[in-house]
């Protein structure tokens, strides 16, 4: 295991007082591990865990070519351009069983959507588009081509193939996938064990009566809500007051009990922290300034075997960094494969100001125009601690590291939150 100086020395200009967001992400995947104990579990508990190996499927999907439609299967090759094409009903197909019957020169096979196509019968025409008279039926000319259709065998997977490759999410399409190959339990990754901590004497718990200049943890609810989305077992601790003693104690608690620890306040630079000495003094731990806006400061790093992240205390420089730092740290840590959230690019309705040389996140609301394109705002106060500003976006726009001021009607990066937040 690299200690945090060895990862520090391999990235170049490293500086943990002015970082940039590339450093500071390329640091922390250097720092965290993945997890590598596994279980085998229902397919029903597998939302959200992660698939611990290659599913390979045992079947092919689908079993046999089938009917993609209700309506007359034939031999393609009796098409003619320009042409009718009358044939005789032999008989009828159904979904979920074999037909055992026999077609000659010029007869057809009324048929029903998943059906098996018998051989030799590898054309569909949809029983909309015929005309039907007695046990006969006309195909006007040209409203099919040979080979229409028709689902082939295994055009969805192949045995033997990988159905799932390791280190997939498995979200409801996965496991309908794995469902449809008859598998009843999945191998996955355990969980990851996440203590949650908020710190400093202004923070009060829900419940309590709130004292004059104090402030009720938002961020517990945040933070954990967040982790038990991605399907973290979260560990919480609660509020732990500016004492060295009882902070000591928590911290300890926590690294023996989790393969991550989580804090938010006591990171900033100039405060009372007790949090900072006595991170240092547990652990292997640097703090950081960050090139970005908001959540400049940052704690990050080790105690023993467990990973450590301080975060700032403002409630959305919480959230930003959790985001934009922590969530893809513990994906790796899942044996996820890289899943970074989606950019997508918007109009800017508002000239935006930027300073350049760092990266800033302005909380944005994405919409469609009058003109079909999309578009974004800000929802207007980007101040840190203006936590309904994180309810009202749907997205977060990204101002990178070197770009300055937005004008009016610029294309802008957006990093939507979809169901993350």
């Amino acid at each position: 295991m690299k200690s945090l100086q060895d990862i520090a020395q391999s990235l170049q200009g490293y500086d943990p007082q002015a970082l940039t967001m590339a450093d500071a992400n390329a640091f922390i995947a250097r720092l965290v591990q993945p997890i590598t104990a596994t279980e085998r579990l229902p397919i029903r508990q597998c939302g959200g865990r992660v698939l611990a190996e290659d599913l390979v499927s045992p079947l092919s999907v689908p079993a046999h070519d089938n009917s993609a439609m209700d309506g007359y299967a034939f031999p393609g090759a009796a098409l003619l351009p320009g042409v009718p094409l009358t044939l005789r009903v032999a008989g009828t197909a159904l979904a979920g069983k074999a037909w055992t019957g026999s077609l000659v020169a010029g007869e057809c096979l009324k048929i029903m959507t998943g059906a098996i196509l018998p051989p030799g019968l590898d054309t569909v025409v949809p029983q909309e588009l015929t005309q039907v008279q007695g046990d006969a039926v006309t195909i006007p000319a040209d409203v099919v081509r040979s080979g229409d259709n028709r689902r082939l065998r295994g055009e969805d997977l192949q045995q033997g193939g990988i159905a799932l490759a390791k280190g997939e999410l498995l979200a409801p399409a996965a496991l309908g996938l794995a469902a449809s190959l008859g598998l009843s339990s999945l191998p996955v990754v355990r969980r990851i064990k996440v203590a949650y901590l908020s710190t400093g004497d202004e923070v009060q718990s829900v419940g309590e009566t709130l004292r004059e200049g104090a402030v009720f943890d938002s961020n517990r609810y945040t933070i954990t809500s967040l982790l038990e989305r991605m399907g973290c077992e979260v560990l919480e601790l609660g509020v732990v007051g500016d004492d060295p003693v009882a902070l000591e104690a928590a911290f300890r608690s926590a690294a023996a009990q989790a393969d991550v620890v989580i804090s938010s306040g006591g990171v900033s630079v100039g405060e009372a922290d007790f949090t900072k000495g006595m991170m240092a003094k547990l652990g292997d731990v640097v703090f950081w300034r960050i090139a970005m806006r908001p959540g400049r400061p940052f704690a990050v790093g080790r105690i023993g075997n467990t990973a450590l992240f301080g975060l700032p205390g403002n409630p959305v420089a919480v959230m930003v960094t959790f985001l934009t730092l922590v969530r893809p740290a513990l994906l790796q840590m899942m044996g996820a494969r890289p899943q970074a959230l989606p950019l997508l690019q918007a109009h800017s309705q508002e000239p935006l100001r930027k300073k350049a040389g760092r990266t800033e996140y302005q909380r944005g609301i994405v919409s469609t125009g009058p003109d079909g394109r999309l578009q974004v705002r800000t929802t207007g106060n980007q101040g840190s601690g203006v936590l309904s500003s994180m309810v009202q976006a749907n997205g977060l726009i990204v101002l990178h590291h070197g770009q300055g001021h937005v004008a009016a009607g610029d294309l802008v990066d957006v990093m939507m939150f979809h169901s993350v937040i």
